[in-house]
């Protein structure tokens, strides 16, 4: 029992809960006995007058009656228990356990993602969890509880007649070896799994990209994957099923041969005198009553075998090492510094040696052609990703000293690509500060520029935005995101092209916004429009992973360098795009 607990990485609680289960299972099984040993009583009972001519003790028989009775509401009550030592403490751990694995996931490393498929972590949660709840209700108890009933009811059948108890379970250990057979094929159980990992996989991306199939006519060529995917998964479950059932069917087979040698050798004993009547009837009963736990038993084995291949992952997500720090950390200013960080995605080089100095209370502006690196050493800052060489260092503190967590409490974002939720617009922009009041979410949504806007919606603050703001336009999202930012209220702000995809009227309100936002904190922008950073106090220019060139906008065109380079062709482009217009 104790390799259960590796096995799920059940809590202590949890564990105790599969004992108990197992337990009442015992129970269970035992109570579901009674009524026949109360019937080959009964029997005896009935036989007794044609025996040695005495009459029928209706006294007695009227005592079995009522033993039948009370076996039956006793079996009601530890039915009862059962259920509630099973059941309950299943749905109860695997609620704690995909709340531990959706903590975990917000404490991995940006890497573990780009490692991972999203449907592969959605089946974690949903589908391997279901697979432990499964295996904690419905196969551990009924395993080891069916085990344990058997193996009470062979020593108990052994001290009443050890030759009747051998031929009872004679056939057994032949049953045994064909369903352990199955936990050789694992590969088969492993390649079944996958399939639907698969499956999963395909599904996901046809649905994501429903638009662009639609929008092009690709639906036969997308699909394909999609059925290719499917047609395995058929293929594989038709193998994996067949054969286990062709195992599990033969162990049955041979272990109705119990009945008779049950019959053979009872007959034998009987004729020999051996054996009385009555001793035989109960055998026989018995023996085909005692094969229903071990059906139970043999038909699990293979399922609790196959389940392993589903947990183990599950387990393997749980034992991803998350990102640590001091959860008490206080940073003393918000000036940041990076000393020759590298980083690489895998094995590509993406950063390499940068050192630069990020001033408090300033606006710095990381550019450069796409590629360069901007986004990533935001990201690097914010610790979604820890440094491979060098540091950073934030308020006098190395940022890997610092509990990701905390160190986010120091920072907001505000990205081109806004995730909004199903909700309403008033806990879209709560999130940003957890327990605000409506009074500090109406004053940040009038700092960001939307108050407006909401006003005139059906339900003003309490409307909800469909899934990912799709009620709102791209402008309005943006907004909402940065209200989300001002109600943080953290000192360092990260700005990553939060304009670059919105029309010119938007923009103007979204500039408006963030220039409520930017005043008296740390601000870092990552910005492709180069005319929107002139004004910033520093710029730095990446080209390559690499710092090729810092200043203020002024001094970086005048140095005539890759910063003048790229925004002599913006402005080019702008002009050439107005007069064509014109």
């Amino acid at each position: 029992m104790f390799g259960i607990k590796k096995l799920l990485r059940l809590s202590d609680e949890g564990y105790k809960g599969v004992k108990r289960g197992v337990f009442a299972a015992v129970l269970s099984n035992l109570c579901m006995f009674l009524p026949f040993g109360i019937a080959v009583m009964v029997i005896n009972l009935l036989l007794q007058p044609l025996t040695d001519g005495g009459s029928l003790d209706m006294n007695q028989l009227w005592l079995w009656f009522g033993a039948a009775v009370v076996a039956a509401v006793l079996y009601f009550f530890v039915y009862g228990n059962e259920y509630r030592k099973t059941y309950m403490v299943a749905y109860s751990e695997t609620e704690k356990i995909r709340i531990e694995v959706a903590e975990k996931l917000r404490r991995l490393p940006l890497s573990f993602f780009n490692r991972k498929d999203l449907s592969e972590l959605t089946t974690n949660i949903m589908g391997d969890c279901a697979s432990i709840e499964h295996v904690m209700s419905h196969v551990v108890p009924n395993l080891f509880g069916g085990s344990i009933t058997v193996t009470l009811i062979c020593v108990l059948l052994a001290f009443y007649d050890w030759r009747m108890a051998l031929a009872v379970f004679a056939a057994l250990p032949v049953a045994l070896a064909l369903i352990l057979i199955t936990k050789k094929l694992a590969s088969l159980g492993e390649k079944h799994v996958q399939a639907k990992l698969n499956v999963a996989e395909q599904m996901q991306e046809y649905l994501e990209g429903i638009k662009v199939v639609k929008a092009f006519g690709l639906a036969g060529e997308k699909s394909a994957a999609l059925k290719d995917a499917l047609r395995t998964m058929l293929k594989e479950s038709i193998k994996f099923e067949a054969i286990n059932g062709t195992f599990i069917t033969l162990a049955m087979m041979v272990l109705q041969v119990g009945i008779g040698l049950v019959t053979l050798v009872g007959v034998t004993l009987l004729t020999g005198g051996s054996l009385s009547p009555v001793a035989l009837l109960m055998f026989l009963i018995i023996s085909v009553k005692i094969y229903s736990p071990i059906i139970v038993v043999m038909t699990l084995l293979p399922e609790f075998f196959y389940m392993l291949v589903s947990t183990r992952r599950m387990q393997e997500l749980r034992e991803e090492a998350p990102m640590t720090g001091d959860e008490s950390a206080e940073l003393t200013g918000y000036t940041v510094e990076l000393k020759d960080v590298s980083f690489a995605y895998n094995d590509a080089d993406v950063i390499q040696n940068i050192s630069v100095t990020i001033p408090q209370n300033g606006v710095t502006a990381f550019v450069g052609p796409s590629g360069s690196g901007k986004t990533t050493v935001s990201r690097l800052i914010a610790r979604f990703w820890d440094v491979r060489a060098g540091e950073i260092i934030v308020g006098g503190r190395n940022i890997r000293e610092i509990d990701p967590e905390r160190l986010m409490s120091y920072l907001s974002f505000v990205f081109q690509d806004v995730v909004l939720f199903n909700d309403t617009v008033m806990n879209n922009i709560r999130i940003g500060k957890h327990g605000a009041t409506d009074e500090e979410v109406y004053s940040a949504a009038k700092m960001a520029q939307c108050d407006e806007f909401i006003r005139e919606m059906p339900e003003a603050y309490e409307t909800i935005i469909g899934e990912n703001g799709s009620t709102l336009s791209g402008g309005e999202r943006q907004r909402i995101s940065i209200a989300r930012a001002l109600l943080k209220d953290a000192p360092i702000v990260l700005l990553d092209e939060a304009t670059a995809s919105l029309d010119p009227e938007n923009e103007t309100q979204v500039q408006s916004a963030i220039s409520a936002l930017m005043a008296g904190r740390t601000v870092i922008v990552i910005a492709h429009r180069l005319r929107t950073v002139m004004g910033a106090d520093k710029v730095v220019v990446l080209d390559n992973g690499r710092l090729v060139e810092e200043g203020t906008g002024t001094q970086l065109l005048a140095q005539n360098g890759l910063f003048a380079r790229l925004y002599n062709v913006q402005q080019e482009s702008l002009g050439w795009t107005a007069g064509s217009k014109a």
